[in-house]
């Protein structure tokens, strides 16, 4: 059998057919049988309407079952899925709608405004779709255009058959765009093997199975939540609830992972960090026994680490990731599988890893260098970006553009991005590691450090941090602290104390606008 995601979701389908598959909380459940047979029929109605293989097809919806849905039904008629944020703007739906090439958007029967101007715009058609059970207790999807369509879905989802399994390994099934370093994103075509092999080795480092649930924290529009959570889950045979919401809602979090029986959860440190606050501020009377608690997406300060494992009673394994593995590279083991050690994102997980220099020569444990990868999970190349290409792909390793080294055990240690590294005067400084610092301070819950420009030095470190609930700290407090912890050179010269820091969509701390989000830029120009 190829080894492709639609063929793994068979067959966990297969061999579980009464085992919950989806949950949203207090409304719906669908077992693997259920889910599996409500796919065809979108699939057949999806194909049956003229969507050809490799046809891009949009999506954006909450964290809703329409979402789990239609994603499953479009690669399983050999589209090609390009989830959106449903919060973008008109101009922002406009550009992936035409850089993924969409051919079609489906959006929720609510609808979306900025997505539909959008589709106007481009001439493209929209197609609302709900999730609902007859009256015999069916489950169905009903499709309602929005816009003048060839879409023509049956009247009924009976009246169309479901699709064989025709999928094959190089078929393109996910398309996102990289949150970079630049302007201007990158499109990363994602093929059914590349998330096959991405699936199986999250499922087999974490062991899910049957036995697992997991509340969604994170929006299936990102890698971290669609992979890891979702699609991990799934091939497992597990179950996946999705908060009532259609988002996360740390009001609710804790309730929904108790009445579930839930096992584990998967969550960005942004994340974690709400939960600690809630859990100082009003804890629960009990928290649920974890097999484990994953972080991912950012990277994770040693001391935090230790606070949710004291808070919640759960190991905490933290990962290292990217949109062009598939999601997971690295992960700390399963406390009875092996050391976990904070401050490593942990071993490679099913691909090959290598630290090279800068003429790519693989360097020796404990030497520093560019973090590079190869396997089944990594993305062929950026689409239509050749010039990309030739630079991520030099020495036949993809180059992550992380700096880091490996101890004598294979763990690997995360520097910092190449292009966030500061540089001030020669001295080359790790924001990662005075992150860490920053966050030991106890009245401290969210901090990052960052480069700004300076005369002198050419570039020069500051900081932002926000206090622990309740908590009251100033600049000086702050850097009296790091003048404890860290050499002269790496001391922030400039902390901001503030009520909040500017994340991206999916809850990572964004380092490169920080400077101009405090005005440091414009104030370093004018010679403030």
């Amino acid at each position: 059998m190829a080894l492709t995601l639609t063929a793994l979701l068979s067959k966990a389908a297969e061999k579980f057919p009464d085992q919950k598959a989806l949950i949203v909380s207090g409304k719906h459940e669908l077992l693997h049988s259920e889910l599996q047979r409500i796919v065809g029929e979108c699939a057949a109605q999806i194909r049956n309407a003229g969507i050809l293989p490799g046809d891009v097809v949009a999506l954006t919806f909450p964290n809703s079952i329409e979402f789990v849905i239609l994603f499953m039904a479009v690669i399983r008629a050999r589209g090609v899925a390009a989830p959106l944020n449903a919060a973008y703007t008109a101009e922002e739906f406009e550009f992936y709608l035409k850089d993924s090439k969409s051919k079609l958007l489906f959006l929720p029967s609510e609808g979306n405004a900025a997505a539909e101007t959008a589709a106007v715009n481009l001439k493209l058609p929209a197609v609302a779709a709900r999730f609902d059970k007859s009256s015999d207790g069916v489950a169905v999807v009903g499709f309602l255009p929005k816009s003048a369509s060839s879409f023509k879905p049956c009247s009924s989802a009976t009246e169309a058959e479901a699709v064989p399994l025709e999928n094959v390994e190089d078929d393109v099934a996910l398309f996102l765009h990289t949150s970079g370093t630049t302007s201007r994103p990158k499109g990363v075509p994602l093929t059914q093997q590349n998330l096959a092999a991405s699936t199986e080795h999250i499922r087999d480092t974490y062991e899910l199975s049957t036995s697992d649930t997991t509340v969604i924290t994170l929006p299936l529009f990102h890698v971290h939540g669609l992979v890891a959570a979702l699609l991990s889950s799934l091939v497992s045979g597990a179950t996946v609830v999705l908060p009532a919401a259609a988002r996360f809602s740390a009001s609710t979090f804790w309730n929904d992972m108790k009445v579930y029986g839930a096992t584990w959860y998967t969550a960005v440190p942004t994340i974690h960090q709400i939960l600690l606050d809630r859990h100082y501020a009003k804890p629960e009377d009990a928290y649920p026994k974890l097999r484990f608690i994953r972080s991912c997406s950012a990277s994770l300060a040693p001391v935090i680490l230790e606070r949710l494992e004291n808070a919640f009673g759960a190991p905490v394994l933290e990962a290292y990731a990217m949109t062009e593995a598939s999601h997971q590279m690295t992960s700390n083991p399963l406390p009875h599988r092996g050391q976990r050690k904070p401050g490593s994102v942990g071993k490679p997980t099913g691909l090959e890893l290598a630290i090279l220099n800068e003429t790519g020569v693989v360097q020796p444990p404990g030497a520093s260098g560019e973090f590079c990868i190869r396997g089944l999970n990594v993305t062929k190349g950026y689409q239509d970006n050749p010039e990309a290409n030739k630079t991520a792909f030099q020495f036949g390793w993809f180059h992550t553009g992380d700096l880091g080294y490996l101890d004598e055990e294979n763990y690997l240690f995360l520097i910092g991005r190449i292009k966030e590294l500061i540089n001030r005067g020669g001295e080359k400084i790790s924001p990662v590691e005075v992150d860490a610092v920053l966050l030991s301070h106890p009245a401290v819950a969210q901090a990052v450090a960052f480069a700004v420009p300076d005369e002198k030095y050419g570039e020069e470190i500051n900081a932002a941090v926000v206090p622990q609930e309740g908590a009251t700290v100033n600049e000086d407090d702050i850097i009296t602290h790091c003048k404890k912890n860290l050499a002269a050179f790496k001391i922030p010269k400039k902390v901001f104390v503030t009520d909040s820091l500017p994340k991206t969509a999916s809850g990572k701390i964004q380092r490169r606008v920080m400077a101009e989000h405090f005005g440091v830029t414009a104030r370093a120009k004018m010679g403030a």
